[in-house]
């Protein structure tokens, strides 16, 4: 199995042991992950059957004014911004983050914040017979879990998950 890691974590794929399918055969990824995920998938010339996107980092229903507040309260203060982003990928558990934490990168924040997921892509891995899985938390204060249910549900299995949050805890 390929697991590829959130912004500002590394490691984490043992938070989602409970729906994780490990496989030779099996990408998946956690938020800004589950971008690197979907491209890995796209570009593998192996064989994946299954791609797990776990809360991956949706933002193209924001619009540029707030993903200009992200980008600066970033540059602003990294510390400051990555502490609030633990407390919220976390929320409404109490889950201790910071075994999984790493510095993330203004380059990594820019990306996920304006990555677009492509309906073409997503129907060109259905063709090629990957299972699409994208599971989602009720709770999510990362992102908007509705609209990621709404977007992927024509070419996934989606998981809406009640009460839990961005990490699904």
């Amino acid at each position: 199995m390929k697991f590829f890691s959130g912004f500002c974590l590394a490691n984490e794929q043992e938070l989602f042991t409970p729906y994780l399918k490990p496989s030779d055969f099996t990408v998946a990824g956690f938020s800004y992950g589950a971008i690197k995920a979907l491209e890995y998938a796209l570009t593998c010339k192996e064989r994946i059957d299954t791609l797990q996107l776990f809360s991956p980092a949706f933002f193209q229903d924001k619009d540029a004014k707030f993903k200009k507040l992200q980008t600066l309260s970033f540059s602003k203060s990294k510390d400051t911004y990555t502490q609030n982003f633990m407390q919220n990928i976390v929320y409404p558990s109490m889950f201790d983050m910071q075994p999984f934490f790493q510095k993330g990168t203004l380059e990594e924040l820019g990306e996920l914040l304006n990555y677009t997921w492509d309906e073409e892509h997503l129907r060109s891995l259905q063709e090629r017979g990957v299972n699409i899985e994208v599971y989602v938390g009720e709770c999510d204060t990362i992102i908007n879990a509705i609209s990621v249910k709404d977007f992927f549900i024509p070419f996934a299995s989606v998981y809406y998950l009640k009460r839990v949050g961005h990490i699904l805890k």
